[in-house]
């Protein structure tokens, strides 16, 4: 346990991006996660449990400004991203962190920082399913997914703020600019419904996103890049989890469905 510790103190203590050192949840990890204790905590007992005598509150207001700011942090970071680095300077093949105080490296910096602050952010997400009471949306990989986020995040900025990695964050705000204007949309109502049919490609755009990252990171393995293999490896694993918890909601949900009703059809028939 002592070498654990020791090993723990090193890491945290000498191993951080001195860039963004002493920026406000990033010192430490135990602010994240107590955040995200507690809305795993909130979101599977304590919320229900006050919800369940009451009804469910009316956030449609609340909704619509709430994914509007959110389209709106998914434009920024998406173009922080480009201009920081991935438009320009990055190279998609081997990109080591650049811990220089220059003008890009700073910006990259204060992206991912930002990104870290909007998948915390994102936790109320579940949160206004739980007032709302649609306990079916929140399922395993939609808790899993907002959980693991933030600590990825907290990991990126307070160690490598820039670099290989920030390719998750770029693509990930552009996924979240559809994923968000889908939401705020169907907060305006049952009368949007109708225009709301691409539903399933969000989905399957989540796929897509999480092979891209999964061969992104995979290829590092391979090559002698100045950047920490360890941590590639932990990324491409947690983007096969999500290829895979991703894939079968979709199979679950688009496939299986599709397939039941065109049973039922037939049974009528």
């Amino acid at each position: 346990m002592s070498s654990i510790m020791e090993w723990y103190r090193d890491v945290v203590d000498n191993k951080y991006d001195p860039r963004t050192n002493g920026w406000f949840l990033v010192s430490s990890p135990v602010p994240a996660l107590t955040i995200v204790g507690t809305y795993l905590y909130f979101c599977v007992f304590a919320g229900p449990n006050y919800m369940k005598n009451k009804k469910p509150y009316d956030l449609k207001n609340t909704m619509i400004i709430y994914n509007f700011i959110q389209i709106l942090l998914s434009l920024y970071l998406f173009y922080e991203g480009l201009m920081a680095g991935w438009l320009y300077e990055y190279n998609y093949i081997c990109q080591p962190v650049d811990y220089l105080y220059k003008p890009s490296s700073i910006r990259m910096a204060r992206a991912v920082y930002a990104y870290f602050i909007c998948k915390l952010i994102e936790l109320l997400d579940t949160v206004f399913f739980v007032l709302r009471k649609k306990d079916r949306q929140i399922s395993f990989l939609h808790l899993y997914h907002h959980s693991m986020m933030p600590i990825v995040a907290w990991i990126g900025v307070k160690f490598f703020a820039g670099g290989h990695p920030t390719l998750l964050g770029v693509i990930n705000a552009f996924i979240h600019i559809f994923m968000y204007t889908y939401y705020m949309l169907a907060a305006f109502g049952p009368h949007m419904q109708k225009y709301l049919w691409w539903k399933k490609y969000l989905t399957t755009m989540q796929i897509v996103q999480f092979i891209i990252i999964f061969f992104h990171n995979l290829q590092m393995l391979f090559t002698n890049c100045n950047f920490p293999k360890p941590l590639s490896f932990l990324l491409t694993i947690n983007a096969g989890l999500f290829i895979y918890m991703f894939g079968s909601f979709y199979v679950n949900n688009y496939k299986n469905r599709k397939s039941k009703n065109k049973r039922s059809e037939t049974t009528k028939d």
